[in-house]
């Protein structure tokens, strides 16, 4: 069986294919009835009292199911807010893949990243609590979620600066919206997510206000779109057990 977290490729752009993140459709009916009320129940008790102050256990007796079925299935609590916030982040990939401009495929590259960004602050906004717990231990980043955002920005980069080490660039612009500084800026320092954005805004505009070639010259071997798909697939992980 397939344990790519990775189950559909779509086509975007001209022949750019970024992958999409689908449930897997041979659970079986038991199976997939249990997560779908595991995931319900986490999501309630997360967004009554946040994820950091919810056990595993407590969501497998809130769930009536039992507990064994829970950590064979998510394994951690951060990976069970991952799952939960991956449904969220389901519709954002649909914008950014099948949606329309600016943050789907047709807009200016700059104007992709810019509504990217704006895209993913909206999120954080909403589910800030929820990302901060899927982090746990760097977990975000190797999960598939971020692999499709860096991919994405990665791409984007590449057509609006061709010379750029769009590769660094995007886990760099992609660390300014991360879940614990955004709730560093907008709950702890009481800056609005216009502020957020606006700084978004420019902070896109001066890292793409010149190409500038990278020191040392060009880099050699740098993959192309398709290339750097598969080398996505390769180095992520395989999803915990049961996913």
């Amino acid at each position: 069986m397939d344990r790519s977290p990775f189950s559909t490729i779509v086509v975007v752009d001209a022949a750019i294919e970024l992958p999409l993140i689908e449930p897997d459709a041979h659970q079986r009916a038991d199976a997939a009835r249990n997560r779908e009320r595991i995931l319900c129940t986490a999501a309630r008790l997360f967004g009554e009292r946040g994820a950091e102050c919810v056990s595993m256990d407590e969501v497998a007796e809130a769930a009536g199911v039992g507990k064994g079925t829970v950590f064979r299935r998510f394994g951690s609590r951060a990976a069970l807010a991952q799952a939960v916030l991956s449904e969220h982040e389901r519709e954002f990939q649909e914008q950014i893949i099948r949606g329309c401009p600016p943050l789907g495929p047709g807009a200016d590259p700059r104007e992709r990243l810019t509504a990217f960004g704006e895209g993913v602050l909206d999120l954080m906004h909403r589910h800030a609590a929820l990302v901060a717990a899927a982090d746990h231990g760097g977990a975000r980043l190797v999960s598939a979620p971020y692999g499709v955002y860096r991919l994405h920005v990665t791409l984007v980069l590449r057509e609006a600066a061709p010379h750029c080490d769009a590769e660094l660039l995007a886990e760099m612009l992609l660390a300014a919206l991360s879940a614990d500084l955004f709730i560093h800026l907008n709950q702890l320092r009481a800056m609005p997510l216009e502020r957020l954005k606006a700084g978004w805004r420019e902070l896109v505009r001066r890292a793409l206000s010149g190409e500038v070639a990278p020191a040392g010259g060009e880099r050699p071997g740098e993959p192309d779109g398709e290339a750097a798909l598969v080398a996505a697939e390769e180095v992520s992980p395989a999803p915990g057990p049961g996913a």
